[in-house]
């Protein structure tokens, strides 16, 4: 049976794509969805780090499938790996497709967050609550 959606990983964002994020040939550009992965690692990571984090790494984006206008696109995040300031957020990204049930996953990376304080200086992660 096909998978559908991801084990053991969160739902972190859902939104919906739209006209205004194509490229010419009428496919979502990359970079936005790209996008949408950095800001569901900001919530993931700012969430477990009870603070700020900035990404620092984000490791071999691969684009399986293409997003068209229309489909729902969902970022699911899982904690991977928590070091003394930072944190890796593994990510996929599954497109529903407009007006249908079809779930195909488009694409996944590892993306690398580091806890900061006001000044923008590393800090430690704080333990989870």
């Amino acid at each position: 049976m096909p998978k559908h959606t991801p084990e053991g990983m969160d739902l972190t964002l859902r939104t919906l794509a739209m006209p205004a994020d194509t490229n010419a040939a009428g496919d979502i550009f990359g970079g936005w969805v790209m996008s949408q992965m950095d800001l569901a690692a900001a919530i993931r990571a700012n969430e477990r780090c009870n603070g700020r984090t900035v990404t620092i790494a984000a490791n071999e984006i691969v684009f399986r499938k293409p997003v068209k206008v229309g489909d729902t696109l969902c970022v699911y995040t899982a904690v991977d790996k928590v070091g003394r300031s930072s944190i890796v957020i593994r990510i996929e990204v599954w497109a529903r497709r407009a007006y249908t049930a079809q779930r195909d996953q488009v694409t996944e990376a590892l993306f690398t967050m580091v806890a900061v304080d006001e000044d923008g200086n590393p800090r430690p992660v704080d333990r989870p609550v």
